[in-house]
Parts: C-alpha cells; sequence; structure tokens
C-alpha cells in the first residue's frame, strides 16, 4: 500500500472512531435526561448562580405620579374608588417570570413509591437565606445563610408570646422548583385517581423573593388562566359555578356600602357579589368516614386553632352544609393537621412517610365508598391545615384539592388560583376567642414598634441583633419576662405600639399578622416570599407595611419616613379590616369562618370546568 493511500486510509479509521464516540457520548447523555433524577445537575448548578428571568417577566413597579420618597422606600399613594391611597413599601427585588406557564399541581409520586425519599419532603431553610446580604455583622448573616442551624436551638415563646408548641423544622432538602402538572393518569393500588409527576418536564425556577405587588398580579392571571380538569361526568353544579363567574366579573359597581370599607380590597364589588352568591349557591358535603382525634375532632386554642374553629363552626353550619353529595359544589375533608402530627410523629424524627401514608389511606376510604373524588380527581375537594408541615403532607395524594395553608410560601409549590393563604390565628380562650379585643388610640401609642418572641428561624435573630436594647423607640426583644398574668406584657406592648413587627420563624407565616389586627396595632411584616391571607380579596398594601428581610438594619428610618398622616390612614384601615379575622361561637357576616369559606369558594368559581 502507498503511503498516500496508507494515511488517508489512517484519517478516516481516526474520523470514524471520533464519530463512534460522539455518538456513544450522545446516547449516554439522552439515557441521563431520561432518568428521574435528571433534574439533579440542573439543582445543583442552581445553587451557586441565580436563574437569568429573561425577557418574559413583570416590568419593575416604578413610582407612580403621586408618589412619596423616604429614605429610599417608595410609599405609593395610589387613588381608589373611595379617593383614597394606599400604601406600599417597594423594594428591588427579581422578577417573576409573569408570562410562564403556572404551576398547577405540586409533586405528585408514582403508585407504589416510597414518597419521603424521592420527593424531597424535607424543610429547607438555606435557599432563602440566601437571600439575605450582609447585614452588618458578618457572622450572624453568615450562620443564617448556613440555614439557622445554630440559631434555632430553642423553643419559640416564654410566658411573654405563647406559641411554645410550635416544632422545629425538619431536615433541609434541594432547591424547590415548581413544575408543570402532568398529564399522565393513573389508579394506585385503589379507586383513588390521582396525578403522576412527569420527571421529564422542565422545572420553573421560583424567583428568590417575590413581592406582594407581583403576587398580586400572578393572582389575576391565576384566575383568568388556572383550570381545572375537566370533570369526568357531568354534574348540575358545574353550571352553577360557571354562572357565578360570570355573575362575577359582571358586578355591579358598589358605592359607600356600609360594611365594607372600599380602600382595604382589591375590587369590592367583585368581592361583595362573590360573597352574595356564595350565600345562595354553596353547598358543602362533609364526609363522615374517619375516627378521632385526627379526623372531627377539632382543637380550638393555641397557633393551630384556625384549623380547628373552621372545622368546629361548619361541621354545626346548618346554611352551608348540604347532606345530599349530589348537591355539593365543595367538599371537605375534616383532618386535623395538627393532630395528625401529633398522633403519629416519632419525635426526632424528619420523615413525614407516616403522615402522608394515612391521609392516602384515609382518600382510599373515600373514594372507595364514594364517587366524588374520581369524578374531579379532588378538584372540587378542599382542605384547611394550619401546621407547618401540611404543605409537605398535603402535596401528593392532595395536589389537586384546593388547600387552605397557614404556611403559604410561594417557595413551597403553592398554586395561585387553587389555593388559599390561612390566617394563623393565636386563640387564647376558646370560651371567648374575642377577648381583650382592640387597644389604644392612635395618638396615644407610646412606643413606635415592638417584637417579642423566641429564635425561631434566621429572621428574628437579626431582627435582635440590629434592635434588641438599642432605640428606647423600638422594642424589640426575645422572651418577655414571667408575669402572674401569662402574656400581659405581650399584650401590653402590642395595645400600646404604633407598629407590630411580623417576623418569619421556621416558616414563612406567623400568627403576629392576626394579633397585630385584633390588637389595632398596624403590622409590619418582614417574611419574604409570605403570601399573606385572603390576598384575592384584600389589599394588604393598603392597612400594612411590607419590609423585606434585607432592610432590617434600616426598619427604624423606614418607619418614621411614613408622615403621620399615612400612619393615621393605615391605623384607620387596621381597625376596618378587623371585623375579616375574627372568630364568633356563633358565625356572622364577613368574619373569619366565611372569609375562609369565601376563598376556597372564590377559587373553585374560577377554577371550574365542565365535560365538554
Amino acid at each position: 500500500m502507498s503511503q498516500k493511500h496508507w494515511s488517508l486510509f489512517h484519517f478516516e479509521t481516526k474520523s470514524l472512531f471520533w464519530l463512534i464516540g460522539i455518538t456513544i457520548a450522545v446516547f449516554l447523555a439522552c439515557q441521563y435526561l431520561e432518568l428521574p433524577y435528571s433534574n439533579a445537575l440542573f439543582s445543583l448548578l442552581s445553587t451557586s448562580k441565580t436563574p437569568t428571568w429573561g425577557s418574559s417577566t413583570f416590568q419593575a413597579i416604578g413610582p407612580s405620579p403621586n408618589a412619596e420618597n423616604f429614605n429610599n422606600v417608595t410609599i405609593l399613594n395610589q387613588p381608589n374608588s373611595a379617593g383614597e391611597h394606599a400604601l406600599e413599601v417597594a423594594n428591588k427585588t427579581k422578577r417573576f417570570c409573569g408570562n410562564d406557564t403556572l404551576p398547577r399541581t405540586g409533586f405528585v409520586s408514582k403508585p407504589g413509591s416510597q414518597q419521603n425519599k424521592s420527593l424531597g419532603f424535607e424543610c429547607d431553610k438555606s435557599s432563602v437565606a440566601e437571600s439575605i446580604k450582609e447585614l452588618g455583622n458578618v457572622s450572624a448573616t453568615q450562620q443564617a445563610r448556613a440555614g439557622g442551624e445554630n440559631l434555632t436551638s430553642r423553643p419559640e415563646h416564654g410566658s411573654g408570646s405563647p406559641y411554645a408548641n410550635r416544632r422545629s423544622p425538619p431536615a433541609k432538602k434541594a432547591p424547590t422548583y415548581l413544575t408543570p402538572p402532568s398529564s399522565t393518569i393513573t389508579k394506585a393500588n385503589s379507586n383513588i385517581t390521582k396525578a403522576v409527576l412527569s420527571h421529564k418536564a422542565s422545572p420553573i425556577p421560583v424567583p428568590e423573593v417575590t413581592t406582594v405587588s407581583e403576587m398580586n398580579k400572578l393572582l389575576l392571571q391565576s384566575h383568568a388562566s388556572y383550570r381545572s380538569e375537566r370533570p369526568r361526568w357531568a354534574s348540575a353544579v358545574d353550571q352553577e359555578l360557571l354562572q357565578a363567574r360570570s355573575e362575577i366579573e359582571n358586578a355591579p359597581i358598589v358605592k359607600n356600602d356600609p360594611n365594607l370599607y372600599a380602600p382595604i380590597y382589591q375590587n369590592v364589588s367583585m368581592f361583595k357579589r362573590s360573597y352574595e352568591l356564595m350565600e345562595q349557591t354553596l353547598k358543602v358535603y362533609i364526609y363522615k368516614e374517619g375516627d378521632k382525634p385526627i379526623l372531627h375532632s377539632p382543637y380550638l386554642t393555641g397557633i393551630y386553632a384556625s384549623e380547628g374553629w373552621f372545622m368546629k363552626l361548619l361541621e354545626a353550619n346548618r346554611q352551608f352544609v348540604t347532606h345530599d353529595p349530589e348537591k355539593a359544589n365543595l367538599f371537605y375533608l375534616p383532618f386535623s393537621s395538627r393532630n395528625l402530627v401529633e398522633a403519629l410523629h416519632v419525635d426526632g424524627s424528619h420523615s413525614h412517610e407516616k403522615l402522608i401514608q394515612f391521609l392516602h389511606d384515609y382518600l382510599k376510604v373515600i373514594a372507595a365508598k364514594h364517587p366524588f373524588w374520581n369524578r374531579t380527581r379532588g378538584a372540587d375537594h378542599f382542605l384547611v391545615a394550619c401546621h407547618d408541615w401540611a404543605p409537605v403532607e398535603t402535596q401528593s395524594h392532595m395536589a389537586k384539592c384546593i388547600r387552605a395553608l397557614c404556611n403559604a410560601d410561594m417557595k413551597e409549590r403553592f398554586v395561585f388560583g387553587k389555593d388559599v393563604s390561612l390566617p394563623e390565628t393565636y386563640v387564647r380562650d376558646d370560651l371567648n376567642p374575642t377577648k381583650g379585643l382592640g387597644g389604644s388610640p392612635a395618638s396615644k401609642r407610646k412606643y413606635l414598634a415592638f417584637f417579642a418572641g423566641r429564635m425561631h428561624g434566621y429572621v428574628r435573630p437579626i431582627l435582635l441583633q440590629h434592635w434588641e436594647n438599642k432605640d428606647p423607640d423600638m422594642k424589640i426583644f426575645g422572651e418577655l419576662p414571667k408575669t402572674k398574668g401569662g402574656d400581659a406584657n405581650y399584650m401590653r406592648y402590642m395595645k400600646n405600639s404604633k407598629y407590630c413587627i411580623c417576623a418569619k420563624g421556621y416558616e414563612v407565616n406567623s400568627p403576629r399578622v392576626v394579633e397585630a389586627i385584633f390588637y389595632q396595632c398596624v403590622p409590619v411584616i418582614i417574611s419574604d416570599n409570605f403570601i399573606p391571607p385572603f390576598l384575592d380579596v384584600l389589599n394588604w398594601e393598603s392597612f400594612s407595611v411590607i419590609i423585606m428581610e434585607k432592610d432590617i438594619p434600616n426598619l427604624k428610618s423606614i418607619l418614621l419616613s411614613i408622615p403621620e398622616k399615612t400612619y393615621l390612614r393605615l391605623h384607620m384601615r387596621v381597625k376596618k379590616v378587623q371585623q375579616h379575622f375574627l372568630w364568633h361561637h356563633d358565625p356572622v357576616k364577613y368574619d373569619l369562618f366565611h372569609m375562609i369559606l369565601h376563598s376556597v369558594w372564590y377559587n373553585r368559581v374560577f377554577s371550574a370546568t365542565t365535560v365538554a
């Protein structure tokens, strides 16, 4: 063979080997991407670099022509239907992908899988802590970014602020991503029809911080676009819901309603019409299956009392409850997330497997005895759960249900248009839940700001680092001294402070938000990505102050920059909104019981579909 032919042969052989190697590499890469954990690489990469939000983002909210600037904090004075002005403490944040498809379900396990291992139920604190920038003391901030392991060992409160039963968070998990719904449907060893997560779906990163203004936009978008899956067979109640939606969207304009102060609502006309239709149309069927104490056993005191009071009042209600499931447009799953944890959780364990399995077994009983779960795959069923772990306990088998959750976190697969943010209420006296209501007049409140509580999570230690014993106007404490009156000191400070600091603990929610309203103290919410209760109805920027966690060092200057006239307006509006956050043994119109029920009703109305 000549030298020329040998060189050509050698070149072609070498090229062939390269081609074979590239083909094998592509084949292996494709196989890897088909595996259930193919998103792990993406998750690992995402921890070191913040995702870019591209062009499909909300426009930054700039100051309006009527805006006032105080110390780089924008107070937006936006006109509303009553000629008042709304307050917004605007902060520069990353923007959410406004044009992306909204997520409709959480992660759903495959039949026979071990949910706790494959779905990552452990709670992550480090991913949110990363959003806090250095606040002066490097060591404290670094500890917070590390997940607050050295900052959260103490129990929640002493006698001064009694939330002592809140459990510590479970172990960490990988960064959270929202996953689009799967269209695959299966049956898993029972009559329960449920969705199966498609591992091939592209994850949608959650922005680092989503402001309340952006949440409002997401909510409007979801009510316009989010729809539950079509029912498997027709029912007369489907048309009732579609008719209600049309009437709400075309609600007559409300002017000067004596019971509804327009500036505190997103749209007072739509709310009033929706509430009227709820009173006329809503029928709830309550499943009788299940044993106490987890089911049908309301717990009425403490920080998880919201789920108990709702259960108690609904089960005793005659207006909304029907005993004929064929007439029901909503089905209530009467379990207590607090009692579920108390009964089944093993202290020291971070596994939720037993809790999730219990709820799965409960649904198997429901589906075996009744056809209604399978008609909508649970979309017309709802639950009310206040324990911190409720999102984890319900994200699998109850993913399509309407979930009213106290732990309403943008980073924990809360689905706008379906889920409801449930107020966390601390009830001290179940015989008189409104005992001690109210506080000093605005002109006689002598403290600028107040907070007291134990060091749960990473935010509170930073708050105390900057403000504990630093300023006589800032009453910022850890545990308050014990007194014979129990919570007397705590309540006295609430009743005599202009602003009450509602700093997150282990989770985004805190009973202080409702407590502040209860004692007519303007809530100052410091909890990034917390979805305020009843956001579909209430304009939180009109009666509260919302401050980002990174702005804790500027807390006093932000509060002092709010003019006295604006504070008086905020205080007046807190008193107006108070009626929506009160429990009564005999429910009254627009109270907390009715507001929870309305939010569930409202989301069902705007997500309902028909067979054809």
